[in-house]
């Protein structure tokens, strides 16, 4: 992974391309224009959509034939799965993929070898789109409830199933600190006791509990916000909440969770 400083308004960027060399001749290109943050690189489709899951990038540069996954198909996956959805700017070889690119509304579409100065246009326009959509955000209120992006409660439930050692506990909600996902597991901190929930998926576990305690804070975590302890200012302008378990877990908070982080404790 090739990491830069971040500046002032950058715009952080994965670029997924199989062809090292072609890689390597964007990364050269893009030194020149230091309002791009260069925050990862793939080098197949799946991994561009891991990088993608793992770091929303404002932008993404995709290569359209690569293995595993195609751009086009990165594209679908990324905007399928209903979380943060970069814009893409398409740089490939091939021209008869512009009609479908732009179909699935891809920012623009660049040609190989690159020109510099359409690659210039490329990035000027993705700043007055990546701009105008921080412009609108800015103009929201601030002081969104947490459930703005949460799942509709079928049914609040007080008491949460909790598998751990061969027994089932029954642990009331309000003592869940948070919930995890890994390998398709969902593991469960509470108070006392932790274990495996019996939620297929997070937004599951989410839409049975309240809205206004229970944060999706990253893609992999739920979190009580009466269960956090401290606020730790990460790399990046980022963070990470400390939880008051046991472990004192430290848990991200996603690029796209960071502002309504600050809006929610004045940061």
């Amino acid at each position: 992974m090739f990491m830069q400083p971040r500046g002032t308004a950058s715009i952080s960027t994965v670029l997924a391309d199989d062809e090292q060399l072609a890689l390597d001749e964007l990364l050269f290109m893009l030194k020149d224009f230091p309002e791009i943050e260069i925050v990862g690189t793939a080098t197949n489709g799946l991994a561009a959509v891991e990088q993608a899951a793992d770091l929303e990038p404002d932008l993404m540069f995709l290569d359209v034939q690569m293995p595993g996954l195609d751009g086009m198909n990165v594209m679908r996956r990324i905007k399928d799965w209903g979380g943060h959805v970069p814009y893409f700017i398409l740089a490939t070889a091939y021209d008869q993929y512009a009609i479908e690119a732009f179909q699935l509304e891809a920012l623009d579409y660049v040609l190989k070898p690159i020109d510099r100065d359409r690659l210039n246009q490329a990035i000027a326009r993705a700043q007055r789109v990546i701009a105008e959509r921080a412009r609108v955000a800015d103009a929201a209120p601030l002081a969104l409830p947490l459930s703005v992006d949460a799942p509709k409660p079928l049914l609040q439930r007080t008491k949460v199933l909790v598998r751990s050692q061969g027994r089932n506990f029954i642990v009331d909600a309000q003592d869940l600190i948070y919930a995890t996902i890994d390998d398709g597991l969902i593991s469960v901190v509470a108070s006392g006791v932790e274990g495996i929930s019996n939620y297929r998926t997070i937004e599951e576990l989410q839409s049975n509990l309240d809205p206004e305690v229970f944060w999706r804070v990253h893609r992999s975590y739920l979190v009580n916000i009466n269960r956090i302890k401290e606020v730790i200012p990460w790399f990046k302008s980022s963070f990470q909440l400390r939880m008051d378990d046991r472990k004192q877990t430290e848990i991200p908070v996603s690029r796209v969770q960071t502002k309504r982080l600050r809006a929610l404790l004045k940061l």
